[in-house]
């Protein structure tokens, strides 16, 4: 379905019902498919919303407007939309952060946050060249590749997940692709997310070569009052495709808890 979000029509993916539903927020280069397996994954009970950012996957590509707010702004769109009444969030690398604005407002509903190998709420700090290589990461079906093999993962893909990655990537809208490296990710939400009043936990995989966890333990952690950190053993930055299944449980556990505590 479409959603419309300040003009901009946002893809979105609903299926099943029951409290509370999950948002998924996906990484810079993916779309809503990249949760695909972990909602496999998850019990048939679940109501799971995931969407795609603007300028990635099926949604719209305005000019302009690829700030943290705004994408924090569509996914709040989206929520209101579909009435959510109590819904947890998750949000992967620049959706994590993404979802800490978010979470950061205390949205009626808000019930829990997970981040998935989140980028940190401080500016992503990185010398120029790494930038430049960053801003022309998804230009190429090769420069794709290189960024799986080289940057992304640490376990191997499946044929099927791989070329699912080369494709979200590749079909990123040129002012989305750059948007993140050149000004998003520099972003400093950190006396926002002091804010953040709900259960969280952070996934981190433990060879993450983006956002380690020793990046998550100092730049993170530290920020976000009473956060969690779960390591998935033998994982990159692409957890959710890497590693679905446990991804999955994690989740799964965090909303049972959640279940349990209300």
């Amino acid at each position: 379905m479409k959603i419309v979000s300040n003009g901009v029509q946002i893809h979105v993916e609903d299926h099943g019902g029951g409290l509370p539903a999950i948002v998924f927020l996906h990484y810079w280069g993916g779309s809503s498919r990249t949760w695909s397996d972990v909602i496999a994954a998850l019990p048939q009970t679940y109501r799971t919303v995931a969407l795609d950012h603007r300028g990635w996957g099926q949604s719209d590509a305005p000019a302009s407007g690829y700030a943290l707010a705004d994408f924090a702004d569509d996914a709040q769109c989206v929520i209101d939309t579909l009435q959510l009444q109590q819904f947890v969030l998750v949000g992967h690398s620049m959706g994590g952060k993404i979802a800490q604005l978010l979470a950061s407002r205390r949205p009626a509903g808000l019930k829990g946050l997970v981040m998935v190998a989140p980028s940190p709420p401080v500016p992503l700090d990185l010398p120029p060249e790494v930038r430049a290589q960053m801003e022309n990461a998804y230009t190429s079906r090769a420069s794709v590749e290189a960024s799986i093999d080289q940057m992304l993962t640490a376990r191997t893909l499946s044929p099927a997940n791989r070329e699912q990655v080369i494709v979200d990537s590749l079909r990123g809208a040129p002012q989305a692709k750059l948007a993140w490296p050149a000004y998003a990710s520099r972003e400093d939400i950190t006396r926002e997310v002091a804010a953040i009043d709900v259960p969280a936990i952070v996934i981190a995989g433990e060879l993450d070569r983006v956002d380690s966890v020793d990046t998550l333990r100092t730049q993170l952690l530290p920020h976000i009052p009473q956060t969690r950190m779960h390591v998935v053993p033998g994982t990159g930055h692409l957890s959710p495709l890497e590693a679905s299944h446990e991804v999955a449980a994690l989740i799964r556990d965090f909303v049972d808890s959640l279940r349990l505590a209300n």
